[in-house]
């Protein structure tokens, strides 16, 4: 039995939640079982994805394997980059946390969809007025 040491981070942005850990590797991402290029499509740059590791100066040290749900792609590019950013903080708080706190990949971003109101068409378009 052998004894996998891995560290755990969770990351949101809009409706995406995204459970992040990282295992010592080669710098492989693998998100619901896919690579990232196979999951994203190319809609979402990889090196956004990638920064929390380059601003702790940890890139290629860790595989990454994540499972996202919710949201659209940006929701979940964003909630994978929260989760890498969390994890590494799990990986060593003393060290990443000033890199991190400083690039602003330690706070989930509270921008949300606005909900829909009574007798507007959307959450702020109106229907036409008519004088007549």
């Amino acid at each position: 039995m052998t004894n996998l040491v891995y560290h755990e981070g969770t990351g949101r942005r809009k409706t995406a939640v995204a459970r992040v850990r990282l295992m010592p590797g080669d710098g492989e991402i693998v998100v619901n079982g896919r690579t990232l290029e196979q999951h994203f499509g190319g809609a979402v740059s990889e090196a956004d994805i990638r920064m929390p590791f380059r601003v702790t100066g940890t890139e290629g040290r860790y595989n990454t394997l994540v499972k996202v749900e919710g949201g659209g792609v940006t929701g979940q590019a964003g909630a994978i980059r929260h989760g890498i950013a969390r994890a590494l903080l799990d990986v060593d708080a003393d060290i990443n946390r000033v890199p991190l706190r400083q690039a602003g990949f330690l706070t989930r971003d509270p921008r949300m969809k606005e909900r829909k109101k009574y007798g507007l068409k959307r959450a702020r378009k109106a229907p036409q007025y008519t004088k007549r």
